[in-house]
């Protein structure tokens, strides 16, 4: 195989990434992954590089829409992603040193609860009871837009979830993924933000953290130019692609069809590490 036709192949497949990444909210890196590795055999220290990499690039570019808009919680997004970087270095370590095999296997398991978690109704879990002295004193309440008016909700329970997001870093930072599952977890069900703010503001979250741990793939050689123009480029296009495709298509169905393609790769990515071929 010729080296503009890999090019192309990526190109492709990158692009299926972001747009599946767009439609079900899971990121890209979750097809990205399994791509390079079970159809390319490339290195997965190579592959979750490449996905940090991506993740950066689309994260900060739906980021800066969000922010404009006033959804996003940036006080809150700044004070989470200390946990979330801190988290992404450990990870980012962690991967350096353990067995690539571990890795498939861990990514596997991740990949399948993330399927599921996506596959969860959204429930409005925002509370305007404030019973948070700590995110009083943080200044982490807030309100966002809504076609009625500004709506005000409150922060809870903020040490339970600052370390759930810091467990979501390091496993970011160990499989080059955004760990959106967990900051969901996190932000929801712990906190109980609204999750059109929770969604937008670990959307924020994801760029900074995608750097900390990338930073650590860099200087151990992880991240091959050669791998990364394709896939940034592809991912882009797909995640724009998906963001207007997403206003006609059937999210239920898509999500649904999504989740299980996605189970299929973790499921292999489990198989191939538990085998040792990864």
């Amino acid at each position: 195989m010729t080296i503009i036709v890999f090019t192309l192949i990526l190109l492709c497949g990158a692009f299926l990434a972001g747009l599946l990444g767009s439609l079900t909210g899971l990121g890209g890196g979750v097809v990205i992954i399994p791509l390079l590795t079970l159809i390319f055999h490339v290195d997965i220290r190579y592959a979750i590089g490449t996905a940090l990499i991506a993740s950066i690039a689309t994260s900060s570019g739906s980021a800066a829409a969000y922010v404009k808009e006033g959804i996003t919680n940036i006080r809150l997004g700044m004070f989470l992603e200390i946990a979330t970087t801190t988290g992404a270095v450990v990870g980012a370590l962690l991967a350096v040193y353990m067995p690539t095999n571990v890795v498939a296997i861990i990514f596997g398991c991740v990949l399948i609860f993330s399927a599921v978690m996506s596959l969860r109704k959204k429930m409005e879990m925002a509370t305007d009871e404030d019973v948070s002295k700590l995110a009083r004193q943080l200044k982490l309440n807030g309100s966002y837009p809504t076609p009625a008016g500004p709506v005000a909700y409150k922060v809870r329970h903020v040490p339970g979830g600052y370390f759930m997001m810091m467990f979501a870093g390091v496993m970011s930072g160990l499989l080059g993924i955004g760990s959106g599952a967990l900051k969901v977890l996190a932000m929801d069900n712990i906190m109980r933000i609204p999750f059109k703010v929770s969604t937008t503001t670990s959307n924020f979250m994801i760029g900074v953290t995608a750097a900390a741990s990338a930073v650590v793939y860099l200087q151990r050689g992880y991240i091959s130019p050669g791998l990364c123009m394709p896939v940034v480029l592809g991912v882009l296009a797909g995640a724009f692609g998906g963001s207007k495709l997403l206003v006609k298509a059937n999210t239920k169905w898509l999500r649904i069809v999504f989740s299980v393609v996605i189970t299929f790769l973790a499921l292999q990515m489990i198989y191939n590490g538990s085998m040792g071929k990864l």
